[in-house]
């Protein structure tokens, strides 16, 4: 396998994973494990607040409501993500076009970035969240394997071909 297509492997693998951390999130996030097997919602709540989350439940259930639902919907956007990385990987990142590498720099790290920030305000890291950073790690060795950048003597030809 040549590094190239090791390094897609990688792209996909990892944002096929932020897709599906995301169809969880969004569809079933009480299955959505965080710290010491409870539900990550519930972990972040609790580790957040210092407050029960079957308190916020009891106490204000349309809160507790509130909060779920932004969650699903925070689930939806890494879906959404998630497939149009997957699809860049697929296609122009394959082929080696530089707005692909350079759009799924951007968009990883903010994706990673921000579910890795999310964790570690709340202080509730799992299993799941340890993955964010095997993924973003996937990424960055996939970007790094894939650099559009040119080398001296590419930079040379080009220069050299330049019509100005």
């Amino acid at each position: 396998m040549t590094k190239s297509r090791v390094a897609v492997a990688l792209m996909v693998i990892a944002d096929a994973g932020l897709l599906a951390w995301g169809a969880i999130a969004a569809l079933a996030p009480d299955h959505l494990v965080g710290p010491s097997g409870v539900p990550i919602l519930t972990a972040g709540y609790e580790h957040f607040t210092g407050y029960s989350w079957s308190d916020l439940a009891r106490t204000f259930p349309n809160a507790r409501d509130y909060m779920t639902v932004l969650f699903r919907v925070y689930g939806a956007f890494n879906v959404a993500v998630g497939v149009l990385a997957t699809a860049i990987a697929c296609t122009a990142f394959r082929k080696g076009e530089r707005w692909a590498w350079w759009t799924l720099l951007v968009a990883n790290v903010i994706a990673y970035g921000s579910a890795m920030s999310y964790d570690q305000i709340v202080n509730a890291i799992g299993p799941f969240e340890m993955m964010e950073y095997v993924g973003l790690a996937a990424i960055l060795v996939a970007l790094a394997i894939k650099a559009p950048f040119r080398t001296g003597e590419q930079f040379a030809q080009a220069t050299a071909d330049a019509p100005f």
